[in-house]
């Protein structure tokens, strides 16, 4: 039976998805009303990353231990909500106007006294969340060219890419909680 190669279609998915998050984020556009209150879907996505976290850490548990279909469900299911996440991070994002970290009146202005006030912590903030944003990028192709590794049993290159793809998903799930609660204040 030969297997069938969805090299192209993750290509495609893994450029697709960080343009059109780009889009809604950068492009000015009316907020859409999706029809319920969208403030609170923050701390939604916090709660997510951060099951995907304890997924992944259970995900690394299953395989060291050689429990192989739990390590499977954790990655699925930790895939799943990862694909929750964004949809749910999309429709934040189209609904709300975004938030500056130290916009303590919330006027969308960072004044030279909110910067002051803010301090260091704006620069740790920033490193924080550019890294998580770039990385975020990077591990779409790495998720999905992970998982198709397994599904077609070629185990020997799903682990040497697992290497790879393990640690920065991780990385985005917990950096991913951590912008959560350093913005937090500014909702």
């Amino acid at each position: 039976m030969k297997e069938k190669n969805l090299t192209v279609p993750i290509i495609l998915i893994s450029i697709a998805i960080p343009l059109a998050v780009a889009f809604i984020l950068l492009v000015p556009h009316p907020k859409i009303d999706f029809g319920f209150n969208t403030r609170a879907l923050p701390l939604f996505h916090a709660l997510l990353n951060s099951s995907t976290a304890i997924l992944l850490i259970a995900s690394l548990y299953f395989i060291k231990n050689k429990q192989i279909r739990a390590h499977k469900t954790a990655n699925l299911i930790a895939v799943v909500l990862s694909t929750i996440f964004l949809v749910s991070y999309v429709i934040y994002h189209s609904s709300n106007p975004s938030v500056k970290f130290g916009d303590l009146n919330h006027d969308g202005i960072l004044s030279d006294e909110e910067k002051r006030r803010a301090g260091g912590a704006r620069y740790l903030y920033y490193f924080i969340l550019s890294s998580h944003i770039i990385l975020s990028g990077i591990i779409i192709p790495l998720v999905l060219f992970t998982l198709q590794k397994a599904f077609q049993g070629k185990f020997d290159k799903h682990r040497r890419l697992a290497r790879i793809t393990w640690p920065a998903w991780f990385y985005v799930a917990v950096t991913g909680v951590l912008v959560y609660l350093m913005i937090s204040p500014y909702y």
